[in-house]
């Protein structure tokens, strides 16, 4: 498996680049939203993803490991291929993706191209779980801030319950017990709450 490509751009336009590396060109399509973060020419490093069929070895070109992420789910959930994952991921950025999903946002996956009710249903219902739990254990690892109440929310993302819902309880215990409260007593409250 190639994990990324590192060399000079030799040709880009928004459904594909050329990188070449020692000497050989590598072609990879690419999305919209990696189109958009790469240098007009010079060094650039796209991480990859390598499809290979009975027909065709393909590889696919994303400018961060995130977007590489989102691409593999995509093409994990049934009757979603590699050009129907790189069309959702040329319409909506990673966030945008994991926001839809979590909110079960159907509408903005019908409003794609290829994108039917039953596929967009189907993405919402395989990923839901994965996604989430995904971006709590990011959220987790690269939380700057060392509050009580992010370190709360945070523990409690990671057990599974809803960010959104687990911010609501949070805040609501931390308004009726105050700001003194241990991270340990507000989790356990919130808990108790949920």
């Amino acid at each position: 498996m190639i994990a990324y490509i590192d060399g000079a751009l030799v040709e880009k336009s928004p459904t594909h680049a050329v990188i070449d590396c020692g000497g050989v060109g590598y072609f990879l399509n690419i999305s919209l939203n990696t189109y958009s973060k790469l240098p007009e020419e010079g060094q650039c490093k796209l991480h990859t993803h390598l499809a290979v069929r009975e027909d065709a070895h393909t590889l696919y070109g994303f400018a961060d490991k995130r977007e590489r992420q989102m691409f593999r789910e995509l093409i994990s959930v049934s009757g979603i291929g590699a050009n129907t994952a790189r069309v959702i991921l040329s319409s909506l950025s990673p966030d945008q993706l994991v926001s839809a999903i979590t909110n079960e946002d159907a509408g903005m996956f019908r409003a794609i191209k290829g994108v039917g009710p039953k596929s967009a249903q189907r993405i919402i219902i395989d990923l839901k779980d994965k996604v989430g739990k995904e971006d709590a254990i990011l959220e987790h690892s690269t939380a700057i801030s060392n509050n009580n109440r992010d370190e709360a929310l945070s523990a409690l993302v990671m057990l599974g319950f809803q960010k959104s819902k687990a911010a609501q309880v949070v805040d609501k215990v931390l308004k009726s017990q105050g700001n003194d409260i241990s991270v340990e007593e507000l989790v356990k409250t919130a808990l108790n709450n949920l």
